[in-house]
């Protein structure tokens, strides 16, 4: 199979996503750290490059999170070839399969929180390069984890407040705010 690469920019500057004709993986695997890509043949190998500072994996691509100080017009062309290498060589995202998450746990009301946020949220995230995850929901309050390019991206409070909040509070009458776990 002919590997291709596009990349797109996306919401937070200082990440892009990398593109690939390819499943990379099934769900979404975030490393916010070099230390957390032990597992990770594939994001132990970007680490090594000095400018990357986080690898986030989802579907078909993978989004690169780079150092404030570097460029992007010196760095893409050397992602995007090492990212075409990797995946025609096949190096793992993962060197086992996690498990799926399977079905939505909790209330009646944190599931249809939980399904709301895989229906309609979590695309919309993906489109960007990043993940969301749903954490918890207490007294009024959805607690989510943003990863990969939604973590520390500048707008990333605007689309939690404006977006996922009001989607939220019109959808489930119970929720009256959603807030972001820190990573």
């Amino acid at each position: 199979m002919n590997i291709n690469v596009y990349t797109e920019s996306t919401p937070n500057p200082a990440t892009t996503k990398f593109i690939v004709n390819k499943l990379l993986i099934n769900g979404s695997v975030d490393f916010a750290t070099r230390e957390s890509a032990e597992k990770s043949p594939f994001a132990k190998e970007l680490f090594k490059f000095s400018f990357v500072n986080g690898v986030f994996f989802a579907s078909n691509f993978v989004t690169v999170t780079k150092f404030e100080n570097d460029n992007w017009e010196d760095i893409l062309p050397i992602l995007k070839e090492f990212v075409k290498g990797a995946v025609e060589s096949e190096l793992k995202v993962q060197d086992e399969e996690q498990a799926e998450a399977g079905d939505f746990e909790g209330s009646e009301t944190e599931v249809k929180i939980q399904q709301i946020l895989h229906d309609y949220v979590r695309p919309a995230v993906e489109q960007d390069g990043g993940a969301i995850t749903y954490k918890s929901f207490d007294e009024g309050v959805v607690t989510v984890e943003l990863r990969g390019s939604c973590s520390g991206c500048p707008s990333s409070t605007v689309t939690l407040k404006a977006g996922i909040e009001n989607l939220l509070k019109r959808m489930v009458p119970e929720v009256t705010e959603v807030v972001s776990e820190a990573l």
